[in-house]
């Protein structure tokens, strides 16, 4: 690691020092007038097969790296340099911004009642059970509207395991609640179909060991309250350090920059081809059909995430690492995190809050970026779609937190898919989207490459219509620079002087 980190420096540090507000240099040619095809031409130039040779690289690092890409490994590192080779050569200017964080890895769970095992997933962050787990009456807890969220819902549950539905508060606080109870341990079963797979956010939030459950094992083991059971989960955990990779074009405004992210880091059991290989390659293929010097009104920003499935990590730190003023430069953010799951539905993020489920809207331009989205899919695909909430499990998650509008795409994940959903989009009911979710199988035989293309198409389209004016979403009219000359010197002009600012801390 430490090699790496001596590579990476100066581009971190120029992240630190600019916050990618200001970056490289443009081309000092004659002043180019931004193409109106722009959307429609990516959208033609960004086809699934483009998408899934980047999806066929990642697997081949993964089964040559351990059989993982996860962040602060070597197969997330070659992926990140895979993908920043290709947009470096593509005329991009990139920065590698680099971050610690905590690495977990699984080494142990299983789950047994009164001889009947069950599968169980632990969540990220977890204290982990001594080897061989521990064993204790089962303790169902009675749902209510705030189930598990306030000790005082679980009585006396001394040297018992807790069993408690998901749903009102965060698993930490589930935990948390548990062992003020007196629990040993805790297990959340959800409460829709489908397995629980959570994270507690963060590494101190953990205080009893905490699994998840499937809605089916959770409401059966309820009967089998004050039944011995068996529950062993264990994880490594240490300090790490990985990195985004950020690109941004040379040309466009800075001061209105259209931004679009896919965390490219996989969960620790496997290659993570559809989550989320398939946002990070066709959001790859879109960067290199746009090209680094664009005829664009605003500039366009990539990014690449690290540590998402640690907690967000990569996406957070970026924004928190921003000013206020840089923050303000940034007019749009679009998330892609799994875009080709094998059971696929066509989900856009419920900006508007049409659906009047859950988190609400998202910050005001949100519900233009949904339209935008939706009407591309429904119109020009002849997709239907349906909304998905702003629940914070992905990378917009600190971008809405800031007021920055968000919007995206999603083909769904552990949730299982209805008739109803079969009717418009065909696939298998009563099954999840992706049968494979944080599994070893999330492999290249995992991905629905229709879906990967439909929405490699909207994704491009989208991004396309935003780089040319995003007036809709904010009130900024499209605008040229008046001098792309003089923008190119400042830019070249401004990289020159960090750099060398840069250098001369490493040497001092």
């Amino acid at each position: 690691m430490s090699s790496m980190r001596s590579r990476l420096r100066p581009a971190v540090a120029l992240a630190a020092c600019v916050g990618l507000a200001l970056t490289g240099t443009a081309t000092a040619t004659a002043e180019p007038q931004a193409n109106p095809n722009l959307p429609k031409r990516l959208a033609k130039q960004v086809d699934g097969d483009k998408s899934n040779r980047h999806l066929i690289a990642m697997q081949r690092i993964a089964e040559t790296s351990g059989g993982d890409r996860a962040a602060g490994t070597e197969g997330y590192q070659r992926s990140a340099e895979y993908v920043a080779g290709k947009l470096e050569r593509a005329g991009f200017d990139v920065t590698r911004q680099e971050f610690p964080f905590t690495y977990s890895e699984t080494l142990a769970e299983s789950f047994s009642v009164d001889g009947t095992d069950y599968p169980v997933r632990i969540m990220n962050y977890s204290p982990s059970t001594s080897e061989g787990g521990i064993t204790a009456p089962l303790a169902a807890i009675e749902p209510d509207a705030t189930p598990g969220c306030e000790a005082a819902d679980f009585g006396d549950v001394t040297g018992q395991i807790a069993l408690i539905k998901r749903g009102a508060c965060t698993f930490a606080q589930k935990g948390q609640s548990a062992a003020e109870a007196g629990a040993v341990g805790a297990l959340v079963y959800n409460n829709e179909p489908g397995m629980v797979n959570g994270t507690l956010g963060d590494p101190d939030a953990g205080v009893i060991p905490i699994g998840g459950l499937t809605q089916a094992d959770g409401e059966a083991l309820t009967g089998l309250a004050g039944t011995d059971a068996t529950l062993e989960l264990r994880a490594l955990m240490e300090e790490r350090t990985t990195y985004n990779v950020i690109a941004e074009t040379r040309t466009g405004r800075t001061d209105n920059v259209v931004m679009a992210g896919a965390h490219l880091d996989s969960a620790t059991a496997g290659a993570g081809i559809n989550d989320n290989g398939t946002g990070s390659a066709a959001l790859l293929e879109t960067a290199l059909a746009l090209g680094g010097n664009a005829r664009v009104n605003n500039a366009v920003r990539f990014a690449w995430w690290g540590a998402e499935e640690f907690g967000l990590i990569g996406s957070t730190h970026y924004v928190n690492s921003l000013s206020f003023e840089q923050e303000l430069d940034i007019a749009l953010y679009l998330n892609f995190d799994m875009i080709g799951s094998p059971n696929a539905g066509y989900f856009v993020y419920d900006g508007d809050d049409s659906d009047g489920v859950g988190a609400g809207p998202g910050p005001y331009g949100s519900a233009q970026i949904e339209a935008s989205f939706v009407d591309y899919l429904e119109n020009s695909v002849g997709v239907p779609t349906e909304g998905s909430d702003f629940t914070g499990r992905s990378d917009y998650g600190e971008f809405i937190a800031h007021g920055i509008p968000a919007g995206g795409l999603f083909t769904g994940a552990e949730v299982v898919k209805t008739e109803e959903q079969v009717a418009k989009w065909g696939g298998t009911a009563g099954e999840s989207y992706d049968p494979c979710y944080h599994t070893e199988c999330d492999d290249l035989g995992n991905v629905d490459r229709t879906a990967l293309d439909r929405n490699g198409d909207a994704m491009a389209y989208v991004t396309g219509k935003y780089a040319l004016s995003t007036e809709e979403v904010n009130g900024v009219a499209p605008q040229a620079p008046k001098d792309w000359k003089k923008l190119a010197q400042q830019r070249a002009s401004q990289r020159v002087m960090t750099t060398q600012a840069t250098d001369g801390a490493e040497r001092s």
